[in-house]
């Protein structure tokens, strides 16, 4: 059996979402109608939403739910915008939006404990964006002139502040703070959308602990007095690089193709 938490900030989605066949999840103020699971009741972090997106439904999943759950089911997130492919493979032209996303668990999958969506690429980045957001970027790292040298760390420096990164690793446990830093310097792509999907809960409480944790520590050097939306979202932003890196380092992965629709629009492709 597959459980998909589907996350949305939009009170329209929810008929929309419950006719794909997933379970419909309302996050923010804007969402008035009683029948999403929301992040609000029990114990939970929702005043923290603006600042950690969609994991102040992953904590009220591990505080609240997630023992309730099957063991034996595959658990799983997306997102009105993002939503996992039904087959690896397939040719997506002139078939209808709910054909397309995933209804049920390939076969393959059972070789894997964790799936994981497909690679974004952050070293190709435009030359005018570079001067907007990352002059202070280059003049800290000279060798990113070249694309060859852009890496994780280069881009989130761009976006969410320079030698954040750097301070957020500090504090990370020691098991994983070195590798997780050699990630950000080596590789220049993650898996994208903070997207999971993983059959074992004893796994995802482990990533809880650990992901909640750091977060947490994190707090404590960036607090919550924050401006734009690259720093005002920064928790996510640290998950988004972390969660690739901590499956990829713990879980037998596979990755597996994302699909961009928005729900926001009248029509579905």
């Amino acid at each position: 059996m597959m459980k998909m938490f589907c996350i949305t900030i939009n009170d329209s989605h929810y008929e929309k979402i419950k006719n794909l066949g997933y379970i419909p999840v309302g996050l923010g103020e804007n969402i008035k109608n009683k029948n999403f699971l929301n992040d609000k009741i029990g114990a939970n972090i929702t005043t923290k939403n603006p600042f950690y997106g969609e994991y102040t439904f992953h904590y009220w999943l591990w505080k609240n739910a997630i023992n309730k759950i099957n063991k034996d089911d595959w658990i799983g997130f997306c997102a009105y915008r993002r939503f996992w492919l039904n087959e690896k493979d397939k040719q997506i032209k002139n078939i209808k939006f709910q054909d397309k996303i995933l209804n049920k668990i390939p076969k393959i999958w059972n070789n894997y404990q964790v799936i994981l969506g497909d690679q974004i690429y952050v070293d190709d980045i435009k030359w005018s964006k570079i001067l907007k957001y990352g002059k202070i970027s280059l003049i800290r790292n000279p060798k990113s002139i070249l694309k060859k040298n852009r890496n994780i760390k280069f881009h989130f420096d761009m976006f969410h502040g320079n030698g954040n990164l750097d301070k957020a690793i500090n504090v990370l446990n020691e098991n994983d703070r070195e590798d997780f830093r050699n990630f950000v310097n080596s590789y220049k792509s993650y898996n994208q959308g903070n997207m999971f999907i993983c059959k074992s809960k004893e796994l995802i409480i482990k990533y809880y602990e650990t992901i909640f944790k750091w977060l947490d520590e994190c707090e404590k050097i960036f607090g919550f007095d924050l401006n734009n939306y690259g720093k005002i979202r920064i928790y996510g932003f640290l998950a988004e690089r972390f969660l690739p890196f901590w499956f990829k380092k713990y879980s037998n992965y596979l990755e597996w193709p994302i699909i961009f629709n928005d729900l926001r629009k009248e029509n579905l492709d």
